[in-house]
């Protein structure tokens, strides 16, 4: 029987995602679930805690062979784990997430992190390299440094704020308050937004997809002004980390059409002179690659290492 050593838990703005590995680091149960819209701490937290007990019910043995959980958070915390900031659930802003869900399995070792940092920690072990900058690019820009192999700054110092780096001083207004963050101009909504203004009328993805493929100058603007402020931002990293290998992903980044090549292409145009331009490539791991990071963040902090993905 494979009994659970390992649970995973990936928080997201309006989904959650929980896994459970067994002792043969295969999956034995998993759920995604949709939060509640209102967003109130204590109601996301009950339906947390029914949906992690109904699924370790269903797995063989239960909770009690858990070495360790590991959690991937989308909100800025401070050391304690009270979250400063969330954009995507402002109403959790004070609210000491960390210690609530360490009550949820009391006694289970928890460990916690980013969740832009644990996809990084994932799609680093699954490209097999131990320097990469990944960067996730959906409703936002999130990601991470992988340096010799390790988180870096690494769990409890802070987290990589990739998409808080200013790429652009007359930029666009990001929603952390300042201007020009490669999350205001290289986003997807920030990418469709300009891709109607250049239009003159509403753009979808679906009609940001099929203007690239016709070969619409509105289209192909939009996405190449979020290209060139997403390489921007790789080749600012690449001056400090020196990754070998640079992974974009996310659902916007991996789902529209030439979007990785035209960031390569441009990191390759802003290489100064005498630097090697670091390879870029797509993400591998697809729209899970954080609940990944968090099963790799309870193997590697409780017990034994895991592969990703």
């Amino acid at each position: 029987m494979d009994t659970p050593v390992y649970l995973g838990i990936d928080i997201g703005g309006t989904k959650v995602a929980l896994r459970v590995l067994g002792d043969s680091g295969e999956a034995v149960a998993e759920e995604t679930f949709r939060w509640a819209a209102d967003g109130d701490p204590g109601a996301d937290l009950d339906q947390l805690a029914d949906r992690v007990r109904t699924l370790l019910r269903r797995s063989p043995g239960g909770a009690a062979g858990l070495r360790g959980v590991g959690v991937a958070l989308p909100a800025g915390c401070d050391a304690a784990g009270t979250v400063l900031t969330w954009p995507g659930r402002p109403a959790w802003v004070g609210h000491a997430v960390v210690p609530a869900l360490r009550r949820i399995l009391p006694g289970v070792p928890l460990m916690h992190a980013d969740d832009g940092d644990l996809a990084a920690l994932a799609e680093a072990r699954a490209a097999r390299c131990a320097d990469v900058l990944y960067l996730g690019v959906g409703t936002g820009v999130g990601g991470g440094v992988v340096h010799e192999g390790r988180l870096w700054p690494g769990p409890g110092r802070g987290s990589c704020e990739i998409g808080h780096l200013v790429v652009d001083l007359s930029g666009p207004r990001c929603d952390c308050g300042r201007t020009g963050c490669v999350q205001g101009v290289a986003s997807g909504p920030a990418t469709l937004r300009r891709a109607a203004e250049l239009r003159g009328g509403p753009v979808g993805f679906a009609d940001l997809v099929a203007g690239l493929g016709a070969g619409r100058a509105w289209a192909r603007a939009a996405v190449g002004t979020s290209a060139t402020a997403l390489a921007h931002a790789v080749v600012g990293v690449a001056e400090l980390a020196h990754p070998d290998l640079v992974l974009v992903g996310g659902g916007f980044g991996t789902g529209v059409p030439g979007y990785v090549p035209a960031v390569a292409a441009r990191v390759r145009q802003l290489t100064r002179p005498g630097a090697r331009p670091v390879p870029v490539a797509p993400a591998a791991l697809g729209g899970l690659s954080s609940l990944d990071g968090a099963l790799l963040l309870a193997g590697e902090t409780f017990g034994r290492a895991l592969a990703a993905g």
